[in-house]
């Protein structure tokens, strides 16, 4: 049971999509610290879909159509948001020279953009269930110990990627062209705004 659900989970986790995205940028550009505060507000937001989906509430996300749109297109103003806020605080750093932040707006950051994100809630309804075997422990303890895992291999993973970004970046970090990179990576952001709007409609 734990085998192929592992695998599918690593796979869908390596493939590139907001998370992976954001939590890069954001590293390479403010360092480890506020990369390892986002990945416990992604973890946070992951979570309460897990505990939902284990006692069936994230059903109700697939029946309802309205609430699916309103999260969707929440998710991707937010996402908008994200941008515009990554531009501004390349601006302060500009006027300043210092990048200001905070640790509750790093994990607010990776908290509300996996909230607001259908697809997540949508992830443990769409493939918990074919990986439960009725001859097995109850269900929802099934769907517990899957969804345990599935947060466990996304801490791994999203921490992988803080380490990496923070090497990387500490040349950017350095760089007399830190605002051309900052413009870049709200612009990325943008692009994942349009890329969720895209992916997240039907």
């Amino acid at each position: 049971m734990i085998a192929p659900f592992l695998a599918a989970i690593i796979l869908i986790e390596l493939t590139p999509g907001p998370n992976m995205g954001y939590l890069a940028g954001l590293s390479a550009l403010q360092g480890r610290r506020a990369g390892f505060v986002t990945v416990l507000g992604i973890t946070c937001g992951l979570s309460v879909y897990m505990l939902a989906a284990v006692f069936g509430l994230t059903e109700v996300l697939r029946q309802n159509r309205g609430l699916y749109q309103l999260l969707r297109w929440s998710g991707v103003l937010y996402m908008v948001w994200m941008a515009y806020d990554a531009w501004r605080e390349g601006e302060a750093e500009t006027a300043d020279g210092a990048a200001p932040g905070s640790d509750w707006r790093y994990f607010q950051h990776g908290l509300l953009a996996n909230l607001l994100n259908p697809k997540a809630a949508l992830f443990y309804v769409t493939l918990l269930p074919g990986f439960i075997k009725p001859d097995h422990a109850a269900p929802a303890t099934q769907a517990l110990v899957l969804g345990s895992s599935h947060v466990l291999v996304s801490v791994v993973i999203h921490t992988t990627i803080v380490l990496l970004a923070d090497r990387a970046g500490a040349v950017l970090r350095r760089a007399s062209a830190s605002k051309i990179v900052r413009g870049g990576f709200a612009l990325s952001l943008l692009a994942m705004a349009a890329w969720l709007a895209v992916s997240t409609a039907g």
